[in-house]
């Protein structure tokens, strides 16, 4: 026969219970990873390596999107900001790498992320001590530009819309050759 002396505290019975719900809430991504062929990151265009990275760098600059400096030239990575109210930032980041395939056609490889920013208040504290004993005395807030989610843009109408804009680069600047 069990004594309430001898069963396990509730402090503990909650510990583990924390950790039980803890491990079913968390979903690796890579488990769902599938893969596919068919997916809206890449595109086959018609021209040269040349004509169709020439039209990738053209399609970011014509929609403001600040370019990084790579040594690949291959690789190409625009960063657009947009400010939608006084508390949030939205960031598009955007890479494209365009391969020739050498049948006249290139393909080019696009995966774009949306980052969300908020403007928080962080609390600032001075801290002091010897040894074992430290002071933590608070000395104000400030407001704080802080991410508050990241995530691949999926959508293939994003993609699409960019791809048909390269490739009417690509045909302008064929014909002007």
């Amino acid at each position: 026969m069990r004594t309430l002396a001898s069963a396990p505290p509730a402090w503990l019975l909650s510990l583990l219970l924390a950790f039980v719900l803890a491990g079913c809430g968390k979903k690796d991504l890579y488990r769902d990873e599938t893969f596919k062929q068919d997916t809206p990151f890449s595109a086959k265009l018609q021209g040269s390596g040349d004509v169709i990275c020439w039209s990738v760098k053209r399609a970011f600059l014509t929609q403001g999107y600040m370019l990084e400096r790579s040594s690949d030239s291959v690789i190409m990575t625009g960063t657009k900001d947009t400010q939608s109210d006084d508390e949030t930032n939205i960031t598009l980041r955007m890479q494209a790498t365009c391969v020739d395939n050498r049948d006249g056609t290139s393909t080019v490889f696009a995966s774009a992320t949306q980052e969300i920013s908020k403007l928080q208040k962080v609390r600032q504290s001075v801290s002091a001590g010897v040894s074992v004993a430290t002071i933590t005395v608070p000395t104000g807030s400030e407001n704080v530009l802080r991410v508050v989610r990241r995530e691949t843009i999926q959508e293939a109408d994003f993609y699409n819309r960019f791809y048909v804009l390269v490739r009417n680069y690509a045909k302008e600047e064929t014909r002007t050759r």
